[in-house]
């Protein structure tokens, strides 16, 4: 059994390593959820009022599963706070404000509908790909069609990012909402994007190794919009196909598509697509041709 300090705001309670202040936030409105499962140093919250929901991001507390300094993640988030207004897109949660507060820092967010595609604290692998209340497992199960729209407005996303000289760094299904009841989708948590090119200096950088090219494990490797392509070709086998297992037999939308996606993650870098624009024109010609462009 734990002894850390229990917090409750409203209805809603959980747990830090030490108590904090939060009243700054149920100022803005009543609290309906919590997601401090993360381990980046944030805490994030549901929050309503007047009928009004917004998602509110905070660094500050000292959350269970952060092991870094607390002034660590309040640097990050405000750091990231350009990088949502640089890359505003409608496929990307839009930010309404961000203000620093005594003992950290804090992003607020328009209300998205949408459930994250790699749930962990909810659905850990392998009940991600098997249980039937997952929402990844729910994703799967959807028509083609549905989830070809959701990855065309991953791609779309990443086209801009591209545009405005951004690489897409710790872009995973973590990072993907899906509203099964509109079929929408928004990317979130883009916190870690960087200005391309830039040169590998961590050796492993940040992210889900199911989605990183080789060059995101390289120290000093050149880190450029192809490392964009090879992060949309593994997506699309992660919505479409059999995610690491890149076979055509574990494939859902058929030849033309999965050669590109294949193209896409290529190891040699050199072989890809050279732009995301360039991977998303091909894709968007076959979709043309089975008169499947959404």
């Amino acid at each position: 059994m734990n002894h850390f300090p229990t917090i409750t705001l409203g209805k809603v309670s959980f747990q830090l390593k030490e108590l904090h202040d939060f009243e700054w936030l149920t100022r803005l409105g009543q609290v309906f959820c919590v997601f401090d499962e993360q381990d980046s140093g944030n805490v994030s919250f549901g929050i309503e009022i007047d009928g009004l929901k917004r998602f509110v991001k905070y660094a500050g507390a000292k959350t269970l599963r952060y092991s870094g300094y607390p002034e660590d993640a309040i640097a990050r988030l405000k750091s990231c706070t350009s990088l949502y207004e640089d890359l505003n897109h409608p496929h990307l949660v839009n930010l309404v404000e961000y203000f620093e507060v005594e003992k950290g820092y804090a992003l607020v967010f328009d209300w998205f509908d949408g459930e994250c595609l790699h749930p962990h604290w909810s659905f850990p692998p392998p009940q991600k790909y098997n249980h039937p209340e997952s929402p990844f497992y729910r994703f799967k199960k959807l028509p083609i069609e549905y989830r070809i729209k959701s990855l065309n407005s991953i791609f779309e996303f990443h086209v801009n990012v591209e545009k405005n000289n951004y690489v897409a760094v710790d872009f995973y299904d973590g990072s993907i909402l899906y509203d099964f009841k509109n079929n929408m989708t928004k990317i979130c948590d883009i916190d870690l994007y960087m200005k391309r090119p830039f040169i590998n200096f961590m050796g492993r950088l940040w992210g889900s190794s199911r989605f990183m090219s080789p060059e995101e494990f390289m120290l000093g490797a050149v880190i450029d919009e192809r490392t964009n392509v090879f992060n949309m070709g593994a997506i699309a086998f992660g919505l479409l196909g059999g995610e690491l297992d890149r076979s055509f037999i574990k494939w859902d939308a058929g030849q033309e598509l999965y050669e590109i996606a294949v193209k896409a993650v290529e190891e040699d870098k050199r072989c890809r697509y050279s732009t995301v624009e360039e991977f998303y024109k091909a894709w968007k010609v076959v979709l043309l041709k089975a008169n499947l462009d959404f």
